[in-house]
């Protein structure tokens, strides 16, 4: 386990923790000595990465299987992750999901999925726990934007106004909670190699990494290395900002 433990004493919850960029952000936030509520729209995927993190440190993290686009099921969601741990300190808004098509196409359930999913789903879970976080005046929101919702893509239109919507609620909700000591900003990934991106052919992939100035697709980690940062005692006087991991392809 590393030796920093910036985050002893706090509890972080991640939504979408149950794999790619939100497994690595409950492992790092645990490693750094917070306590993780691991979120999953699955039993399964959400246990396995409580289990993974609690065979390194037992009792540092628990499981909590609900879809993130159903409201109500989210509100008492959080009021149990409360209940259970006392407080919570960082909410990580990572649930997402995609379904592709061009605009004229696009069934308008594969809108609404996705944007009730993305967007829908972080409003959801920041109401959930935003009075907790006003009561005991201090916390960190970190929203999982994208630079599609910087710079769009065909075939993504859905997708793009979720990320996009989140980079306007990121900047709205932190003019609300700033005098609370709450910041909130976002982290918009470029192209990072995860369950989601992996079915892409090598072709497409190539593609994507000539246009990337780094030269080279991102990892999970890299980008949990950022929410970690902001959601530290160092990045106190940082909100409302949006900080793109992406090897520079949105400059």
């Amino acid at each position: 386990m590393d030796t920093l433990r910036r985050f002893e004493g706090q509890v972080a919850i991640v939504t979408g923790a149950g794999r790619g960029i939100g497994r690595a952000i409950a492992v790092r936030f645990a490693r750094e000595g917070a306590r993780v509520a691991c979120v999953s729209r699955t039993e399964t995927n959400a246990r396995k990465v409580a289990d993974e993190i609690n065979s390194v440190r037992a009792a540092a993290a628990q499981a909590y299987a609900v879809n993130v686009a159903d409201h109500d099921a989210v509100q008492k969601t959080g009021a149990e992750i409360l209940a259970q741990f006392g407080r919570v300190d960082v909410l990580v808004n990572n649930a997402g999901m995609t379904r592709d098509a061009l605009a004229m196409r696009m069934p308008v359930d594969d809108w609404d999925a996705v944007i009730n999913t993305n967007l829908r789903g972080a409003f959801s879970f920041t109401q959930s726990i935003i009075r907790a976080m006003v009561k005991q005046r201090s916390g960190r929101i970190i929203n999982i934007s994208s630079v599609i919702g910087l710079m769009g893509n065909a075939g993504q239109t859905n997708y793009a106004a979720s990320k996009a919507g989140l980079i306007g609620f990121t900047k709205a909700l932190a003019r609300e909670l700033a005098a609370r000591n709450i910041t909130v900003n976002a982290v918009a990934p470029g192209f990072v190699l995860t369950d989601m991106t992996a079915g892409l052919s090598d072709e497409v992939k190539g593609v994507i990494q000539s246009k990337i100035p780094i030269g080279r697709t991102g990892t999970p980690e890299e980008i949990a290395a950022a929410v970690s940062f902001l959601a530290s005692a160092e990045a106190g006087y940082i909100t409302g900002q949006v900080l793109c991991v992406d090897g520079g392809i949105v400059m």
